[in-house]
């Protein structure tokens, strides 16, 4: 059964981990778990006043988690919202809604007018920087022409073009979107900029339309319509006109695309452009989990070429991609190769390296910040030098490394630092409150221990010397690591029925006798124990099931 439950329910109130069951637990298992939780919490059992005010408070947290999950419609409901949805909300579905499967559809629905409300909240705002660097004067400068200048022993690099280009979404209603986008343009001295208006509104669950207007300083008025629509599940059109307003009259352009999906993981597409610079293209683009490969060829004027890209995408946490492309045609030809990674939550960073002739040597640094992109085309060389490529492919990789060293990581380990300290901050009291019904727990936990021990040692069974529940570090800092971890001996003693422990893939610290010592940290269960005799030693992850005893934890007399 999939559970919905997120880190806040997991180890806070997870009945589950409570009374030590699968998710998938039966009928059956739930009750022989209650039973037993019940026969070593029950009030009646204790006569120190303090222990049975304990006993009943645990008491009473057991029978609501049997309670809950032994009735299908509100363990439905525990699965899929949690704690929180067992109150008047959950209740009103179960009224409206008779079985889980049932329930499970409801709640995916007013998740997803939840998610659209909160679409329709957004401005989804979107931007580009675009920084052009001249740095020809690095490799392409005559040194006799600077020998007699003041300073001219320096290179000179210098920034020749920059553009700035933005766009917010604003959603009228469920159907209507405006769309506002504007952008800034300067290159040598000369510059100008463009403001549009777009309305977009959705026709069907098949296709929209689009309205644009839009004003400029370089190219005059324009108006213009876009179509997208679902012919088939497999095939879609996109079809575009527009008119361009100018001092030298009105010029038209009409663009249309066809799509379709050639399999799971392949597309093709053909484009038609007729106007300004007429041209026809086709391409097919094949993606998947590890690869990313693009084909198109081109006719038109002024552009007509033929370019093919792979990426390969590394399945690590830093999602790295490495890339190539070729592309050749009437202008020449030019070779790419780069790589990209993720160097926090929310922002990946870029170099590609682009060598052509005739455009010689580019370095091209792309930095995407959540929705916000930052280029940087570092134009090199007008020719094909080496030392103008050596420089492009090694120096942005010897300064990533030094910036991952010196400033990435320490970074990145003091967010998480400072988000591992916000949770602890927020969590404090509660994690307090099951520190107290922890130890609480294993005060009434010793008879019931004192008899288990007796009957596992009369037949050799199964007897837990020392168990530990944590963070466990090196052996190089004890210090640090027991103030990270927990002994739990007693509550795993408890759990010891006919010489076996079972523990479901469930998080421990939800346990009876229980807790979680180091919040938002990744923890481990160490035991050491005895069976028949013989010692043996294990450490499990925190959510991983574990059954004792195996013939695998032996610890050799030898070692």
């Amino acid at each position: 059964m999939a559970s919905a439950l997120d880190d806040d329910e997991i180890g806070n109130d997870d009945y589950y981990s409570l009374l030590n069951v699968r998710r998938e637990a039966t009928q059956e298992e739930l009750k022989a778990a209650y039973r037993r939780l019940c026969m070593l919490y029950h009030p009646d059992k204790h006569r120190d006043p303090e222990l049975k005010r304990q006993a009943e408070q645990l008491f009473n947290l057991v029978h609501e988690a049997y309670e809950v999950l032994s009735d299908p419609q509100s363990r439905a409901i525990y699965d899929i919202y949690g704690k929180r949805g067992l109150d008047v909300e959950g209740w009103e579905v179960v009224e409206r809604k008779r079985t889980p499967a049932e329930i499970r559809e409801e709640y995916e629905r007013l998740q997803t007018e939840r998610e659209e409300r909160r679409l329709q909240q957004r401005t989804n705002p979107k931007g580009t920087i675009s920084v052009g660097i001249d740095a020809t004067d690095l490799f392409d400068r005559y040194e006799e022409d600077y020998e007699d200048m003041v300073g001219g022993g320096v290179p000179h690099v210098e920034i020749n073009k920059m553009h700035i280009s933005q766009s917010i979404e604003a959603p009228l209603t469920t159907k209507d979107t405006a769309i506002l986008s504007g952008s800034l343009s300067t290159h040598n001295g000369n510059g100008g900029g463009t403001i549009n208006l777009a309305l977009r509104r959705v026709t069907s669950a098949k296709g929209w339309g689009e309205v644009e207007v839009g004003a400029g300083d370089t190219h005059g008025p324009l108006f213009g319509m876009k179509i997208f629509r679902n012919l088939t599940p497999r095939f879609f059109v996109t079809a575009q006109c527009g008119l361009q307003f100018s001092s030298r009259g009105v010029r038209p352009g009409v663009t249309t695309v066809l799509a379709r999906h050639l399999d799971k993981n392949t597309m093709g597409y053909l484009q038609w452009r007729w106007g300004i610079q007429s041209s026809m293209n086709t391409s097919i683009v094949r993606d998947t989990k590890s690869s990313h490969f693009t084909f198109a060829m081109q006719l038109g004027i002024p552009h007509t070429f033929m370019m093919m890209s792979y990426q390969y995408k590394f399945q690590d946490e830093d999602q790295t991609k490495i890339k190539g492309s070729v592309k050749t045609g009437f202008f020449g030809t030019v070779v790419e190769y780069g790589a990209e990674r993720k160097i926090s939550r929310h922002s990946v960073l870029g170099a590609t390296v682009s060598v052509g002739v005739p455009q010689g040597v580019s370095l091209k640094i792309k930095l995407n910040r959540a929705s916000q992109t930052y280029f940087f085309p570092i134009h090199l060389t007008d020719q094909l030098l080496p030392s103008a490529v050596f420089y492009a492919t090694v120096g942005p990789l010897v300064f990533y490394l030094a910036i991952q060293q010196l400033v990435i990581r320490p970074y990145v380990r003091a967010q998480k630092e400072q988000d591992l300290e916000k949770q602890r901050e927020s969590s404090a009291s509660n994690i307090a409150k099951k520190k107290q019904e922890a130890e609480a727990a294993v005060l009434l936990m010793q008879e019931s221990v004192r008899r288990i021990i007796e009957a596992e040692e009369s037949r050799m069974g199964l007897i837990i010397l020392n168990a530990w529940y944590g963070k466990f570090v090196t052996d190089n800092s004890r210090k640090h690591e027991r103030a990270k971890v927990i002994d739990v001996t007693v509550p795993l003693q408890c759990l010891v029925k006919d010489s076996k422990l079972i523990l479901t893939e469930a998080t421990k610290s939800g346990l009876p006798g229980f807790y979680d010592p180091c919040v938002g940290e990744e923890k481990s269960l160490k035991v050491l124990y005895q069976f028949r005799g013989v010692m043996h030693q294990v450490l499990s992850g925190d959510t991983e099931p574990l059954r004792i005893p195996k013939q695998s934890h032996r610890i050799d007399a030898d070692t």
